[in-house]
């Protein structure tokens, strides 16, 4: 079997740039493009121009700086977020700001960051997000976990659901939730499928802003 077969169109992962920055910008182009099963679509430098471009490109990803010069990402993404329920979005910033890590997973972020990640992560980190996972350094993973409130009176997930929840919101994949609770793929994916339900969300992004709002966690 040939292992170094060029990877299918289907199976290609499409992504857009929004970075001011003209070298920041050429470079994960360039990034991007060394891999066989990423491809970069567009590139843009700011909000304004980048709107009508992404709602047309329908990326599978995008990656967003935080810090763009006028109409800010984080305003970019709360203004499309709600119309690309196919993409995920990963804000690129030059700082793990707290009050920037909330105000992005609340408006819609998968994944989070910083602008000096190696160019291998950055590629681990799209493929991360297009097998469900929310990739982020382990400082604002714990900003996240530990912002958590109490559990609601009102809560109606059930202890394990409860769980797989806060694994979800820590940014675990399926597979590693599956690892960490030792249960099958299929029953993270069942208790997601009845967390989705019972929230009444439909995405990541929407169960971990409601996780963080209600205290569910």
């Amino acid at each position: 079997m040939n292992n170094n077969q060029p990877a299918r169109l289907e199976d290609i992962i499409t992504v857009s740039i929004v970075e001011d920055d003209p070298i920041i910008r050429e470079h994960l182009a360039l990034v991007l493009n060394s891999s066989d099963r990423i491809r970069c679509i567009s590139t843009y430098s700011d909000a304004e121009t980048a709107k009508d471009g992404l709602l047309a490109d329908e990326p599978d990803v995008i990656l967003l700086d935080i810090g763009l010069p006028g109409v800010s990402g984080i305003e970019l993404l709360k203004s499309i977020a709600v119309v690309m329920k196919n993409t995920d979005f990963i804000m690129l910033t030059v700082s793990e700001d707290s009050e920037n890590v909330f105000e992005s997973i609340c408006q819609g972020a998968t994944g989070y960051i910083v602008k000096e990640t190696s160019p291998e992560m950055i590629l681990r980190a799209i493929k991360e997000v297009k097998n469900g996972g929310s990739p982020m350094s382990s400082n604002i993973a714990r900003m996240i976990v530990s912002s958590f409130r109490q559990p609601s009176k009102d809560a109606i997930l059930t202890e394990r659901e409860q769980e797989v929840l806060q694994h979800l919101c820590e940014g675990g994949s399926y597979s590693t939730i599956s690892e960490k609770l030792y249960v099958s793929g299929n029953t993270v994916r069942a208790h997601i499928k009845s967390i989705y339900k019972k929230l009444q969300v439909h995405t990541r992004a929407e169960v971990v802003k409601k996780a963080i709002r209600d205290g569910l966690v």
